[in-house]
């Protein structure tokens, strides 16, 4: 599909999540990403910009990405680039920083890499929620 892998770090982060507390979401195209934005309260948003449209294999995260900009109240937001060229690398970074993206990391390959992500929710966590997941 397009460009875009299942990872294993998809598949571990909601476990690593869950002791602590925290009930995610998983959306498996842009389009049920939609969907669970309109239906759901989120508090932070982890968005890969290489998740797909739909079966076509489209890329989808630009337009998730600015759904959520457009919310009322729009969550902080993590954004998971795709390992591209440096030119593409550095307009997809800027596009999700003006779409007001807390951060943006690459995509977690490695166990380190993951325990970034994690390190990154924690400060996302800190600035948005002084350290306490809204009710």
């Amino acid at each position: 599909m397009g460009g875009w892998q299942q990872d294993p770090w998809i598949d571990r982060l909601p476990k690593l999540l869950e002791p602590i507390g925290i009930h995610s979401l998983r959306a498996e195209s842009g389009r049920q990403a939609s969907e669970m934005i309109r239906q759901y309260k989120i508090h932070i948003a982890v968005v890969d910009l290489g998740l797909p449209l739909d079966q076509s294999g489209a890329e989808a995260g630009p337009q998730v990405l600015e759904l959520i900009r457009r919310l009322d109240q729009p969550p902080p937001t993590v954004v998971v680039k795709r390992s591209r060229s440096h030119r593409d690398d550095c307009r997809e970074m800027a596009a999700a920083l003006r779409a007001g993206a807390f951060a943006v990391i690459d995509r977690p390959r490695q166990q380190s890499d993951l325990e970034m992500l994690l390190e990154v929710l924690r400060r996302c966590l800190h600035r948005h929620y002084q350290n306490r997941w809204p009710a």
